[in-house]
């Protein structure tokens, strides 16, 4: 038996020999625009892996030049030459009308942008010692500052991919412990009923109708602020879990109390499965595509809890560097008006969540049993 389906002048198959994996791969494959996420999130997770090695600069590093705006690259010289990628130097000078910092390209230095240059020296995840560099100019002398430079001189954009550490890695470990709170809590509920059922199921009432971020400010201040930086960020992390597992809970509990009557597993328990047994191989497996979909869900909603903390100064603190602490720099309109490039980093943290955001709209219609026909 075959089903075939045009969309778009375009047909597929889907035979009864192919398996549910199968199925899921194809589904997911025809949604272009989860595809296009996934490809963002490889090359931003790809960049905070190898942070040193595509980081122009060191982060910390004071460069001498602070509230520099973005370089722009250039291709063709003063004289009309088309040249090799490079970027000109620049000269900071006080407008003597204004009194405001100004920096003033200097058309006679050129310095181009090559790859795998040698420049600050680095240790790659604490044990490869190097300097070399994806890319930047080599004279001692120039910069290559694309998203410009903050107030102390740091470069923005390899600050950037340093923040993007922490950003992006809290999102993922804090989705591990909400789904293993919500999945542990909610199959007992949903499994054992009763008493039990109702009592877990009152507590997560009672979580729910407290404000997340009064709540998440009140616990973040309470944080000792002699912590080191680590402590802060695991504080973190456990803060923006502990109250964001009430919403996956319900749902396994909801398919647990479905799936504890249907035959199959009966079936199990009449052929000597163990409760722990029917759990993980007959009743989990039945939702994993759930599961799945509201990870992809989760994670972006820790991105943003951190960035908020951060943001407002109750998270984490410099010189520690995510995505939050960056955008404290942005505070303020004159600020923002004077310096808009340090809004950039709110850019990348935009990028990630909608990433983030239509690979679970890919991910949920792929798991859909009903998809092949409806579309």
């Amino acid at each position: 038996m075959e089903k075939t389906k045009n969309k778009d002048k375009k047909k597929y198959r889907v035979s009864e020999d192919m398996s549910y994996g199968s199925i899921i791969l194809m589904q997911f494959r025809k949604h272009k625009a989860a595809q296009l996420g996934m490809i963002v999130l490889i090359i931003l997770y790809i960049m905070v892996i190898f942070a040193p090695f595509f980081a122009p600069h060191d982060p910390q590093r004071r460069l001498q030049v602070p509230y520099m705006p973005p370089m722009g690259i250039h291709f063709i010289d003063t004289e009309g030459n088309v040249q090799r990628p490079f970027v000109y130097g620049v000269e900071m000078e006080t407008n003597k009308e204004t009194f405001r910092r100004e920096y003033v390209i200097e058309p006679e230095n050129k310095y181009p942008i090559k790859f795998f240059i040698r420049g600050d020296s680095y240790k790659l995840w604490g044990i490869f010692e190097s300097d070399i560099h994806l890319f930047g100019v080599e004279s001692d002398e120039g910069l290559f500052l694309p998203f410009g430079s903050d107030k102390l001189g740091h470069d923005i954009f390899s600050q950037i991919i340093f923040g993007g550490r922490i950003s992006l890695t809290i999102g993922l470990i804090g989705v591990f412990i909400i789904t293993l709170i919500g999945v542990v809590v909610g199959g007992i509920s949903g499994y054992v009923g009763g008493a039990t059922d109702n009592a877990i199921q009152r507590t997560i009432e009672v979580i729910r109708s407290i404000p997340m971020i009064p709540l998440w400010m009140g616990l973040a201040a309470a944080l000792p602020a002699n912590w080191p930086q680590f402590k802060i960020f695991l504080a973190v992390v456990v803060i923006i879990s502990l109250f964001g597992w009430t919403t996956l809970a319900r749902v396994v509990r909801g398919k647990f109390i479905s799936l504890r009557e249907e035959d199959f597993i009966m079936a199990a328990k009449v052929s000597g499965s163990n409760q722990f047994q029917i759990i993980t191989r007959h009743m989990i497996p039945n939702f994993i595509g759930y599961i799945l979909v509201n990870v992809t869900i989760t994670i972006p909603t820790m991105i943003l809890g951190e960035t908020t903390l951060s943001f407002l100064g109750l998270g984490l603190r410099s010189p520690t560097i995510s995505w939050g602490v960056l955008l404290r720099n942005a505070q303020g309109l004159q600020s923002i008006s004077l310096y808009p490039w340090l809004l950039i980093p709110g850019a990348f943290v935009i990028l990630s969540v909608i990433s983030f955001n239509i690979i679970g709209d890919g991910l949920r219609d792929a798991f859909d049993p009903y998809a092949v026909t409806r579309r």
